[in-house]
């Protein structure tokens, strides 16, 4: 029997890594030295920003990142200033989550770079491709999902 060869080049989830990664590099320059903050600290904050007074376990589900990553985050971003964590008045073992106003300031200022940044990258699509990407991201995101279930 034949196996098949496996080509990185054309293999989806290899090529989707390696594209979130030249790209979250690229948005990192933005605050990576002026905020001594990473990929994974960001992707806290700019959840924290939408979703206030959630979990670690709920951003780590959010952002698909395993939950020793976002703990270590949040620990860091906790001791710096830009997070602030309260005890659940009904289970003393969760904590929810809130960005402080100095992490607040720091999302102010990071969230226009970043959104910059994706405009330029999706200007090289017209909208209907950038319609028809969302959509397939959106399908893919769904079957990931049912995958992992």
């Amino acid at each position: 029997m034949k196996m098949s060869s496996l080509k990185l080049a054309k293999f989806l989830p290899y090529r989707l890594s390696v594209l979130t990664n030249r790209v979250s590099n690229l948005i990192a320059s933005a605050y990576a030295d002026r905020f001594g903050i990473n990929v994974c600290h960001w992707r806290v904050i700019a959840v924290l920003a939408e979703q206030p007074g959630i979990s670690a376990t709920q951003v780590a589900e959010r952002t698909a990142h395993d939950k020793v990553s976002i703990t270590r985050a949040v620990q860091l971003l906790t001791s710096r200033g830009f997070v602030r964590r309260r005890a659940s008045q009904s289970d003393g073992r969760v904590s929810h989550l809130t960005l402080t106003a100095k992490g607040k300031r720091v999302c102010a200022e990071i969230t226009p770079k970043a959104l910059a940044y994706e405009k330029s990258l999706m200007a090289t699509l017209s909208g209907d491709e950038r319609r028809q990407l969302n959509s397939i991201l959106d399908k893919l995101a769904v079957r990931a999902a049912e995958l992992t279930s």
